[in-house]
């Protein structure tokens, strides 16, 4: 009988994550606008790297990951030692809850904050606190009134995600100074490299005891279907983290991919640029159709509209027009929709059926 296997306590409370659709029925050419993906893929050193893997697919990969750690450090100036690499940020992000939250503590994040901080704490037993946002930005006093003896992690994606906003280093520091002695922050930098000039948080996190922050392959780099990511902390926690991750989570394709990704610079400054000149023609020629959006410093626009009813109503027209963006009221933004900074043509096509839909009002 089934009756008596169950899972652990909280387990069924979790709402599935659904990721961003990718297909519109009846429609063989939509364009993806959903998911915040690199329009323009990965670079072509990344791919020739994947393409050579083939040829070890009998071998098993390395379980220390000490080449692709070591393109990192060099990269962003850091201590391959202090570096963890996993399946997508979001299984640092699952490790660091495991670890480090349980029954009876707590993980904060902010209102409209990632979906997994949820997910990964409700998956170790703790319990989540979501902290209401400024203007759909990060407020640091909000966060340091929710924090208090049970606290074991707060988890700051800057730039967020699905709002584009983000905080300075200032406040990121104040934050860090104003926790409670047990918790860790954790800076999520997914869209990090999408901000000219921006560390991420590696210098917080280099020099901190309580500060970790995660990094992805999936956006800027175009990997999304690779699934890698990387962490970077105290020594102290990712020796920790590195107790629990498996062994061989990453495969070896993954990981030479990924090494050649990182050290071409070039390709993810071209991608850096032309995001940054197509999301501000996006986000002007949205205002200009009567539907405004705050700041983004990522690769996506979070427009917004009047109602639910009418970021429900765009949406459903976007669709017949083989367009796919991303409603977001399961983030606590029923109104808005997120759109992907997608090519030059898909900009100027979204831009100009989402002023087709205003006008037939």
């Amino acid at each position: 009988m089934t009756d008596h296997i169950r899972p652990q306590l909280g387990i069924m409370d979790i709402a599935l994550y659904e990721g961003g659709a990718a297909h519109v029925a009846g429609v063989t050419d939509a364009v993806k606008l959903s998911s915040n993906e690199n329009p323009f893929g990965p670079s072509d050193k990344a791919r020739e790297a994947f393409q050579r893997a083939v040829h070890k697919l009998h071998r098993y990969p390395n379980t220390d990951h000490a080449s692709l750690r070591r393109a990192i450090g060099e990269t962003h100036g850091l201590d391959p030692a202090r570096i963890i690499c996993g399946v997508g940020s979001d299984e640092i992000i699952h490790f660091l809850c495991q670890a480090y939250a349980g029954p009876k503590d707590e993980v904060v994040f902010t209102e409209h904050g990632f979906l997994m901080y949820r997910i990964s704490a409700m998956a170790a037993g703790a319990t989540p606190v979501a902290v209401k946002e400024r203007d759909r930005t990060t407020d640091v006093d909000a966060i340091l009134a929710a924090c208090n003896r049970r606290t074991k992690l707060v988890f700051i994606a800057n730039p967020n995600n699905p709002t584009g906003t983000m905080i300075g280093l200032p406040e990121i520091e104040r934050l860090a100074n104003g926790l409670p002695k047990q918790a860790i922050l954790v800076l999520d930098g997914a869209y990090a490299e999408y901000v000219e000039g921006y560390d991420g948080g590696a210098a917080l996190a280099t020099e901190r005891a309580n500060v970790v922050m995660t990094r992805t392959f999936s956006k800027i780099y175009g990997l999304g279907g690779l699934r890698i990511g990387w962490g970077y902390g105290p020594q102290a926690i990712i020796d920790v983290l590195n107790r629990i991750r498996g062994p061989f989570n990453l495969s070896t394709a993954q990981l030479e991919a990924a090494e050649a990704a990182v050290r071409d610079r070039d390709h993810v400054e071209r991608c850096r640029e032309e995001n940054t000149r197509l999301r501000a023609w996006l986000a002007e020629a949205l205002a200009e159709r009567g539907v405004p959006s705050d700041t983004s410093t990522a690769n996506f626009v979070l427009a917004r509209f009047a109602s639910e009813a009418e970021a429900s109503a765009c949406d459903e027209f976007l669709q017949t027009q083989g367009l796919i963006v991303r409603r977001v009221a399961g983030y606590g933004l029923p109104h808005c929709l997120r759109i992907t900074v997608g090519d030059e043509a898909s900009c100027r096509r979204v831009a100009h059926a989402i002023g087709q839909f205003k006008g037939q009002k």
